[in-house]
């Protein structure tokens, strides 16, 4: 009979322990495919969106001008900026190298340059925005998860019963001793309890839509202009 309950026991341990170690899994895969997608949405950030700003920083070439464009656009806070940037010709060089030059006249050019890096810009903050999103759904997700853990999971529930089913620990009596056992199960539950992954939000920034082009074209195209005027001797077509 002691060996029947044994093995009773041992498959009621292991069933508790599958069920209970196989969601955990679950969440912990869950968030870690979460951390790592916060991780390429920043490198996102850094390598698209910042590098098409830091293009156009390169164009405009004026403070007041960057300001301007992050008005204009609604962006919000100027990201990236340094000014070394317009300080040293190398860095303008080589961050515009690889753009495709096209126009007739060097206004033209400078003007198509801007354009094209700005509905690149566009479509990169579309692309941010809708992955943030995502991010938020599967924390919220994750965040489900937990609580359906723990509605499946009474882990003090569990950790008494496997003790009970233990029978009394040697040495263990009089009134006290269930209290100091209750005591530590709810203390290791507080060690083993999931939470959820802090928020996309408090790590990267949301960025706001920035407008089509051709829906502030008047705008930029005073932002060129102006550009244009204090840079007569820069020419797309020479980088």
């Amino acid at each position: 009979m002691l060996d029947l309950n044994t093995t009773l026991a041992f498959e009621v341990k292991k069933e508790l322990a599958d069920r209970y170690f196989g969601f955990r899994k679950i969440i912990e895969e869950d968030t870690n495919a979460y951390q790592q997608n916060i991780i390429a949405s920043a490198l996102e950030l850094e390598n698209k969106i910042g590098f098409d700003l830091v293009r156009l920083y390169v164009l405009l070439k004026d403070n007041a001008l960057i300001d301007d464009l992050f008005k204009i656009t609604g962006l919000g806070e100027v990201l990236f900026y340094d000014q070394y940037i317009n300080k040293s010709p190398t860095i303008r060089k080589r961050v515009l190298a690889d753009i495709p030059v096209h126009g007739l006249t060097r206004k033209w050019r400078f003007q198509n340059m801007f354009f094209d890096i700005y509905d690149s810009l566009e479509g990169h903050v579309a692309e941010y925005r809708q992955h943030v999103l995502d991010l938020m759904e599967d924390r919220e997700t994750i965040k489900e998860e937990i609580n359906l853990f723990y509605q499946k999971n009474d882990i003090s529930g569990i950790m008494l019963f496997l003790r009970g089913m233990d029978g009394e620990n040697p040495g263990s009596s009089g009134p006290m001793a269930g209290a100091i056992d209750t005591d530590n199960v709810i203390t290791m539950e507080q060690k083993m309890r999931i939470q959820p992954p802090q928020p996309v939000e408090k790590i990267l920034p949301f960025l706001s839509p920035i407008p089509p082009a051709k829906e502030i074209k008047n705008e930029l195209q005073r932002l060129i202009d102006t550009a244009f005027s204090r840079q007569p001797e820069f020419d797309p077509k020479k980088l």
